[in-house]
């Protein structure tokens, strides 16, 4: 039996998988800089991650396919790098990193308490889809630990309290 809080289940994109003619045209861009096409892959993903919140085997092929690229080669790399999400995702992504110096400064608690606070696990997402939370390796801030992401925004020398804070002021 499934646990109410466990992951979210692979549902379809709703609406066409297709980018705008303005995405289209940052996608050029992003070709034109490299003497490769498979150079642009990465930023392209990125593109179509921020536009449908995470990369389904469908629009990794329509990638594939914009690119000229094999889409075994576009799953490998999404695959690979795990910025790329190849199932939803909270509407608010949390990453609580646990690698040695967030360890030490208190990494490890500030990641078991948003596990207790959410009801989830490393990947998962609430049932109400507003958290997920991930437990990360090193995010570079070493000098600045503990720290955690949500979303694209980065937090440092976190406590609980200063990180609980931070979540509830979420709207």
């Amino acid at each position: 039996m499934a646990d109410k809080h466990s992951s979210v289940s692979l549902e379809k994109i709703e609406g066409p998988i297709v980018f705008s003619a303005e995405e289209l045209a940052i996608g050029e861009q992003y070709k034109s800089r490299y003497p490769e096409t498979k150079a642009a892959l990465m930023r392209t993903l990125w593109l179509a991650q921020k536009k449908w919140g995470w990369l389904s085997q469908e629009v990794q092929e329509y990638i594939a396919e914009l690119l000229g690229l094999s889409s075994a080669h576009v799953k490998g790399v999404a695959s690979f790098y795990t910025m790329y999400y190849k199932k939803p995702m909270g509407k608010y992504h949390v990453q609580v990193c646990t690698n040695i110096s967030c360890m030490l400064c208190g990494g490890e608690e500030l990641y078991e308490h948003f596990k207790q606070r959410f009801g989830i696990g490393h990947n998962q997402v609430t049932t109400d889809k507003r958290f997920s939370l991930e437990e990360v390796e090193c995010m570079g801030a070493c000098g600045y630990a503990p720290m955690m992401a949500i979303n694209e925004d980065y937090y440092e020398h976190l406590t609980i309290d200063s990180a609980d804070a931070i979540v509830n002021a979420l709207p």
